[in-house]
């Protein structure tokens, strides 16, 4: 990492939590930018691909997936916005149970938790989330990075912080061309082609 080699002296604590640190932006860029992201999910995800999988909006698993955050086992604490995650999605007992006993969730589990979106088949997986990526490729983006703004909002803010954030992102939105070709598309009876402005 880095371009570190053997002969230079080990990270000091507060080095090697930097470094985490700047790890850690991934999972807070996947979250935070203006656009929905996907992740999808066919064999193990464990550990930090756990984290970074929960940080995208979307997820999208095959019935072999399996997720584990396996912390626990490897006699560490989590990283990458794991229990930031967890605990939003599944509540903090249930995240507590799950970085505790680092226990393998199979696809139905995780389906049941709310850890992912979908559960198909492996064959339809790859297919089916890649149509999916491009439906949001050609939506409404201008609308799509206020949506992700107030769901943000809505994880840590007060009511009054988010219905200040949807005022706004509604009175944005209202001003795009997307919102005249969606009442256009509706009224012709056809599908909107979204430009995002």
């Amino acid at each position: 990492m880095g371009g570190r080699n053997q002969s230079q002296a080990p990270l000091t604590l507060e080095q090697k939590a930097d470094e985490l640190r700047h790890h850690g932006e991934t999972a807070r860029l996947l979250h935070e930018m203006p656009k929905p992201t996907v992740a999808m999910l066919n064999g193990v995800a464990a550990g930090a691909g756990l984290a970074l999988a929960l940080a995208c909006d979307l997820r999208i698993a095959s019935h072999a997936a399996v997720l584990t955050t396996a912390y626990a086992k490897m006699a560490l604490s989590g990283d990458l916005g794991v229990s930031y995650f967890l605990t939003r999605l599944v509540g903090t007992a249930r995240a507590a149970e799950l970085l505790f006993l680092s226990e393998k969730v199979d696809a139905a589990e995780a389906l049941r938790l709310g850890l992912v979106n979908r559960v198909l088949e492996a064959t339809a997986l790859r297919d089916s989330t890649l149509k999916l990526a491009r439906q949001l490729a050609h939506g409404p983006s201008v609308a799509f990075r206020y949506m992700k703004r107030n769901l943000v909002c809505a994880q840590t803010g007060s009511l009054e912080a988010v219905l200040e954030s949807e005022a706004y992102g509604m009175a944005r939105c209202g001003r795009t061309q997307d919102v005249k070709e969606a009442a256009a598309a509706f009224k012709e009876k056809r599908v909107a082609v979204f430009k995002g402005c």
